[in-house]
């Protein structure tokens, strides 16, 4: 995830050059929420983005936001990581990795798994058809919530 000031404009500017790319209108709503999700480090729900963005945009709805993470995320512009519980949690994806999700507090790490990537996949499922994407999710009871 971009940090540095710098770093951010250059996504802000990639995502604005993938939004022309794929015919997508680039609102002010839109450039916004992909803003947050790059400066988010935790995985925010619509409902926590939301909260986020009402500070700086006192008039966007809860309906916005869901639209433009559903928008983004079926253009590929943002990734929708997939949990155990029914809060959908969003993220920009920068490089290939997996997550790790705290059953107890929901805490979600991001975390690189090279041997994964790089496995062929099992005959069964290698023959079943088109596969686009493989990636992992480990959940378990993180060391503070051990504690």
């Amino acid at each position: 995830m971009p940090t540095s000031p710098r770093a951010i404009e250059e996504q802000l500017a990639a995502f604005e050059r993938a939004c022309r790319t794929t015919g997508l209108r680039l609102t002010h709503q839109r450039l916004e929420v992909y803003r947050e999700l790059a400066l988010a480090a935790d995985h925010p729900s619509a409902e926590a983005l939301h909260q986020r963005l009402r500070q700086r945009i006192p008039t966007i709805s809860l309906d916005t936001v869901y639209r433009t993470l559903a928008t983004l995320a079926g253009h590929g512009l943002i990734h929708k990581v997939e949990t155990a519980e029914s809060q959908a949690r969003y993220e920009v994806t920068l490089m290939r990795h997996h997550h790790l999700i705290c059953s107890r507090c929901k805490e979600i790490m991001d975390f690189h798994w090279r041997a994964i990537d790089e496995a062929a996949l099992p005959d069964v499922v290698r023959n079943w058809g088109r596969i686009d994407n493989k990636n992992v999710v480990v959940y378990g009871i993180c060391s503070r919530c051990l504690e």
